[in-house]
């Protein structure tokens, strides 16, 4: 829209409010161009049609049927363009009985069941703090453009890519769905744990330390997990932090899945966070996790991650110019490298309409003045 997209949501740069500052716009949308058209006005309708001749794909993610009513749903984009690829993302899908319904990406991420299974067993369910549902339906979406295009090279059809974050959300379940359909047992929330079926248990993997958290692997029966656990005692023994029942206890008859008790595993983990309690995760890591090959590795903070060795190591930080900020900001780099054509953002993140002149005036051939006129008119 001319006022520019809602995403451009806070935190913002400095704390400062300004859509022009928004972290959230910033880190999602490097290398774009952006412009700005107001589709409910005839003439930005018809620059839209212009653009459309020019596009490989269209993405959106308007409500159900929006572009329809205004005369650019797929049908008539495909007649303007054939083999025009459209790709639509909603909260349930482009039809069926939830079709017209709105939703957050909270709802969505809770209509697809993930959210029932985040947290604590006697507590309500959790939301991840980023919008997993939305994040999730933008890939798929970009999957689904691409098998489409892939398509159109050999058929040079283009087609509709209906994307529904519902159905997203649903993608990283795992095994549950398969769990309900043999057993009808809607899984269980585990806050973090391991859930061992045979017999029932729970097992902690998060362990707290003096400046965050360690996960670790106390398990039993076959191996490197009991020799793991095993050696984890002795350190503990070493460091005067094991009572005679733990160093007695039969970590390959009495702790596998098949025999574990609740008391005993219980018992067992308030005796390991007692002792990792008194470390810092760099002390537990270091010591445990490399030098005594215990299957440990501590939590990351995001600024554990900003000063992580092995992305520095790997270049994975990136720098971008905001010359309206007058500051060069650290972002993250591509989660790929390619060998022959390493992949790199060409810009920061568009401003408000920055390129409409570009786009509308070199590329669709508008005179400068209609341009302005447009702009007067809130076209764009």
């Amino acid at each position: 829209p001319p006022g520019g997209s809602p995403s451009r949501i806070a935190p913002f740069y400095k704390d400062i409010p300004d859509p022009e500052k928004s972290l959230f716009w910033y880190a999602y949308n490097t290398s774009k161009r952006g412009i700005t058209l107001d589709l409910q006005k005839p003439e930005g309708q018809e620059l839209f049609k212009k653009l459309v001749r020019t596009a490989d794909i269209i993405l959106e993610s308007f409500e159900v049927g929006y572009l329809g009513r205004l005369g650019l749903g797929y049908a008539d984009l495909s007649r303007i363009k054939p083999d025009i690829i459209l790709a639509s993302i909603s909260p349930f899908g482009q039809a069926g009985p939830k079709a017209d319904y709105k939703a957050s990406d909270l709802t969505a991420w809770a209509s697809g069941a993930f959210l029932y299974t985040c947290g604590d067993a006697d507590r309500a369910p959790n939301w991840i703090s980023f919008p997993q549902a939305s994040l999730i339906a933008g890939f798929e979406a970009a999957n689904g453009a691409m098998s489409a295009l892939w398509y159109r090279l050999t058929s040079g059809e283009g087609q509709h890519v209906d994307v529904s974050m519902q159905e997203c959300s649903m993608a990283p379940l795992w095994n549950f769905l398969q769990i309900w359909d043999v057993n009808k047992d809607n899984i269980r929330r585990f806050g973090g744990r391991i859930y061992i079926a045979t017999t029932g248990v729970c097992q902690t993997v998060c362990y707290p330390c003096r400046d965050g958290y360690v996960l670790i692997l106390v398990q039993g029966g076959n191996e490197p997990l009991v020799s793991s656990t095993k050696r984890l005692v002795q350190w503990m023994d070493e460091e005067g932090m094991a009572e005679e029942w733990l160093k007695k206890v039969d970590f390959v008859a009495d702790y596998n899945a098949a025999a574990l008790t609740e008391d005993l595993a219980r018992r067992v983990e308030a005796a390991i966070a007692k002792f990792t309690a008194t470390r810092t995760k760099a002390e537990l890591f270091e010591e445990g996790g490399i030098k005594r090959r215990i299957l440990l590795a501590p939590v990351s903070t995001i600024k554990d991650v900003s000063q992580n060795p092995q992305l520095k190591f790997r270049n994975y930080w990136t720098t971008v110019e905001h010359p309206e900020l007058g500051e060069t900001l650290a972002y993250c780099g591509p989660p790929f490298k390619l060998s022959e054509t390493p992949a790199k953002y060409r810009r920061r993140a568009p401003l408000i309409g920055e390129h409409n002149g570009e786009i509308y005036v070199k590329e669709l051939g508008l005179r400068p003045e209609k341009l302005e006129r447009l702009k007067k008119g809130g076209v764009i």
